[in-house]
């Protein structure tokens, strides 16, 4: 009979935590409706405010920098304060808000001041949002759960490249079309409010009750082994923005179709996550292997080939990003403690950032020189990360 009581309630317990799980889904749906859905037109809106591919470049990698790095602090304040929620609503107000006011913006200063406050709104509010999610997925799998989150996030962000398209197919300007995003982002602050509401304790999900951890606790040498590896794939990974200057200046694909090529990638990136989710939990670490090897050579694609390479390598780039944002994520759960994740996640994305940064710094360089070095550059950086996940797999065998 007790064990009978125990099991319905844990599946009580963990259909409430599938539908958290799902509402903060439909908060993602909306958010990169907004952002993602501004990224497609970064670099051609750029350009057209008079910015060159370096400068591109090193504001799209500046601000995938702070998108990290601010996550450090974050991380931080989340764990040393438990503020979740307050933390998690500062982020997405900064980060949501920051998008249609590029539409105001005339000059190529303000639009990149823009660029980067969105991503360092993005930044405060992962941390606490991704340990928020690390307690209800302890219930459904790591790897399902943060690929179901990734899912819906994905379908945000490929819907809203979609209706970028359409939109500057019917009008021809960018301000029209980043104005609109307001309405997503509205949509997305109601849906977290109301989450907020109705889920006020989401550590209450962690299958291990979270007990603060010593003082003198130290991460794992897997940790920095893991955080290595995607610290590799990081500098190789050149940002979208950077790819869609190249599709306006060399003329491989057309306005319109440039968010529509995004919107494509973002499809990818959400199946992509659901099927290495689940591969995930059944496999393990080997799965990274495998994400790692398919999208490293997106570069020579997207930046040498015509039209139909350049749709083939944004497929593998849709690859590479899913991966990253769903079973990379999943990975620290199952290496930190509970109460350590804040900070985890925190001293990992800060790092992904900085050498996001460098990597996409040094490519806007390489671009103006000579494409063929940043394609091989690009290739290079990524499978450096193969031998170390190889490594990885190992010593978790």
């Amino acid at each position: 009979m007790d064990k009978e009581v125990k099991r319905e309630t844990t599946d009580i317990i963990k259909n409430v935590a599938f539908k958290f799980v799902m509402l903060f889904g439909v908060v993602s749906l909306f958010s990169d409706m907004t952002h993602e859905g501004a990224r497609s037109i970064t670099g051609p809106f750029l350009a057209t405010l008079g910015a060159s591919g370096s400068i591109v470049g090193i504001v799209s990698g500046f601000g995938e920098f702070m998108g990290y790095a601010v996550r450090l602090l974050s991380g931080y304040l989340t764990d040393k304060t438990g503020k979740y929620w307050v933390i998690t609503f500062i982020g997405y107000a900064i980060n949501l808000l920051a998008v249609p006011a590029l539409a105001l913006a005339g000059h190529w200063e303000v639009a990149a001041i823009l660029i980067i406050a969105e991503r360092a709104g993005r930044a405060i509010r992962i941390p606490a949002r991704d340990a928020m999610l690390s307690y209800a997925t302890s219930k459904m799998g790591r790897g399902m759960g943060f690929g179901i989150h990734e899912a819906m996030d994905q379908l945000g962000a490929t819907l809203g490249p979609l209706i970028i398209t359409g939109v500057v197919y019917i009008d021809g300007g960018y301000r029209n079309a980043l104005g609109l995003l307001l309405i997503p982002a509205i949509l997305a602050l109601s849906v977290l409010t109301a989450a907020r509401f109705n889920y006020p304790r989401p550590r209450d999900f962690e299958v291990n009750p979270v007990k603060p951890q010593d003082k003198n606790y130290r991460y794992p040498k897997i940790y920095w082994l893991y955080l290595a590896a995607v610290v590799a794939i990081a500098v190789g990974y050149a940002d979208f923005p950077l790819i869609s200057y190249h599709f306006n200046n060399a003329a491989t694909v057309t306005k319109e179709w440039i968010p529509l090529f995004y919107a494509i990638a973002m499809g990818v990136d959400g199946a992509a996550a659901l099927a290495f989710g689940r591969f995930y939990d059944q496999k393990g670490f080997s799965v990274l292997v495998v994400a790692a090897l398919l999208s490293a050579f997106f570069a020579p694609l997207v930046f040498l080939g015509g039209f139909y390479f350049a749709l083939i390598g944004m497929v593998l780039w849709g690859i590479g990003m899913g991966a990253q944002e769903s079973i990379m994520r999943a990975a620290i759960a199952d290496i930190i403690p509970a109460d350590r994740r804040g900070s985890a996640y925190g001293i990992f994305n800060t790092a992904y950032g900085v050498f996001w940064f460098i990597g996409s710094a040094l490519m806007g360089i390489l671009y103006d020189i000579s494409i063929p070095y940043l394609v091989i550059f690009s290739v290079a950086a990524q499978l450096v990360s193969v031998p170390l996940l190889l490594h990885l797999v190992k010593s978790k065998a």
